[in-house]
Order: structure tokens, then C-alpha cells, then sequence
């Protein structure tokens, strides 16, 4: 099967950042985080997986979507200082925008997962159909550590593990292995190269299925989900905004990360 590789949809320096290709002759749309080893998902990054998502999901050739990373770690998750309140609004109103994307996908979205998915790297595999990892892969959402809470992944992670597991993970900050997370169903799949277990689950259960069948099952699948996911997006939103950020505790969590040092918790 043939491959055919796809220039940067914006030639500058920085689009190196996320690697963009059409696999099977153009039927299978892989993007790849480009900025080993941390693999942050910061506002740029947003704009450039959204770019190619705009620019491919609508297309009728397009049978799935496959989201990896180079290097050791899938995602050390978002930018922190993207979530100081100057900057936060417009990095949440895009990385939402992003993830309501790949919910509403025509098309399945396979994410493969390397060592580290944190934070901001969770909630977008999260946004995907299935997930395949690696056995050293790890996933957590430690945003409350810093006194802040994940947006994305506390509409997302209790549809998809439950919400007793979700709120382990959203209150604790803790990481699982790839073990406990397929166990809880956060992970569908563990090979030692995610990368080639997706290729192969495409080439074997999707390629061979009508593209137009395909994408009725999605949208069939899918049922009210999206439509939930932008009334619980716009209401976690808000409430980062204009609660969470207007505390001291998480300017101080976030500020005491960037200058290396302990918070002064005052618990407001």
C-alpha cells in the first residue's frame, strides 16, 4: 500500500511541530506530536492539530485518523503558563474547540500512546475512539496538584472509565500504568509498538468497510454524546474562568511550578 506524504499546511519554521501525512493512499490521516521529549500540547500545537483536522475530516476518501508522537512520551500535557488567567481563556476556547472535533470525527480516531500522557495530553486521546499503548506507557491528570482542575477530562475521563474511576484520577492527580488502564477501560489495546497495532487494526477492520457505512456507524455511535460535550465544555469552562482563576491557591499552584519552588497554599 502506498504512502503519500503531505507538506506542512503553513510553511514556517515552527511546523515541524506536528508531522502530517496521508497513509493508504490517502485514506488514513496521521499526525504526529513533533516536539520530543515533553511533546507539550501548548496553544500552537492546538492550532496545528485543528489546521489539519479542518483541512481532512471532510473529506470522503477518509476513512480514520491516527494521532502519535515522536519520541519517548506521548504528551507532558498543556503549557502551564498557558493557564495563568492572562493567557487561559483563548488556550481553553481552542483546546475545547479541538476536542469537540475529534468527538464529532466523521471518521474513528485511533490515538497510540507512548511513556508519559499527562494533563493536557490525556484529554486528547481522550478525544479519540480507541486508544493503543505501549506496556510502559503512563496516564494521569495531575492538574490538582497545582491547584487546578482538567476542564476536558472532567466531562470526558467519566465517559470513559466511569465516574468512580474518573474522580480517583481528577481528585487525586495520580498516574495509572497501561495495565490498569486497560484494565478500566481508559486503553483498548497494548502492544510493544502502538504505532504498528493501530496500522494493523485499521488495515484489518476498517479499510476493508464502505467509507459511507463507516462513517453512519460513527455518527450512529456517537448518539447524543457530542451535543452533551459542548454543554459540559461551555459549564467547566466558565467555571475555570471565573471561579477556579479568581482563587489565590491556583495562581499560586501554577506560579510556584514555573519558578521551581513550593506553593503557599491559603486554601481560597
Amino acid at each position: 500500500m502506498s504512502e503519500t506524504i503531505v507538506k506542512p499546511l503553513v510553511m514556517t519554521m515552527t511546523d515541524s511541530a506536528l508531522a502530517t501525512r496521508l497513509l493508504r493512499e490517502g485514506s488514513l490521516l496521521s499526525l504526529k506530536l513533533n516536539r520530543p521529549k515533553a511533546n507539550i500540547v501548548d496553544e500552537q500545537m492546538i492550532d496545528l492539530l485543528q489546521a489539519a483536522l479542518d483541512e481532512h475530516l471532510d473529506d470522503p476518501g477518509l476513512t480514520a485518523v491516527v494521532i502519535g508522537a515522536e519520541g519517548p512520551n506521548f504528551s507532558f500535557g498543556a503549557s502551564v503558563p498557558e493557564h495563568l488567567p492572562d493567557q487561559c481563556a483563548n488556550m481553553l476556547a481552542k483546546l475545547h474547540r479541538l476536542v469537540l472535533t475529534l468527538i464529532a470525527a466523521p471518521v474513528p480516531v485511533l490515538c497510540c500512546v507512548r511513556g508519559f500522557c499527562f494533563g493536557g495530553g490525556l484529554e486528547l486521546a481522550l478525544g479519540s475512539n480507541m486508544i493503543f499503548a505501549s506496556a510502559d506507557a503512563n496516564f494521569g491528570q495531575p492538574e490538582i496538584t497545582l491547584a487546578v482542575f482538567a476542564p476536558a477530562a472532567s466531562c470526558l475521563l467519566p465517559e470513559r472509565i466511569g465516574q468512580a474511576r474518573a474522580e480517583d484520577l481528577l481528585f487525586s492527580g495520580r498516574s495509572i500504568d497501561a495495565a490498569a488502564a486497560l484494565s478500566c477501560g481508559l486503553v483498548q489495546f497494548i502492544d510493544d509498538s502502538p504505532e504498528d497495532a493501530a496500522l494493523k487494526y485499521f488495515d484489518q477492520q476498517l479499510a476493508p468497510r464502505s467509507k459511507f457505512a463507516l462513517r453512519q456507524a460513527v455518527r450512529a455511535a456517537r448518539g447524543d454524546i457530542v451535543e452533551r460535550m459542548k454543554l459540559n465544555l461551555d459549564r467547566v469552562e466558565k467555571q475555570y474562568l471565573e471561579v477556579l482563576m479568581a482563587g489565590h491557591d491556583p495562581v499560586e499552584g501554577l506560579t510556584a511550578f514555573i519558578e521551581k519552588r513550593q506553593p503557599n497554599w491559603e486554601h481560597c
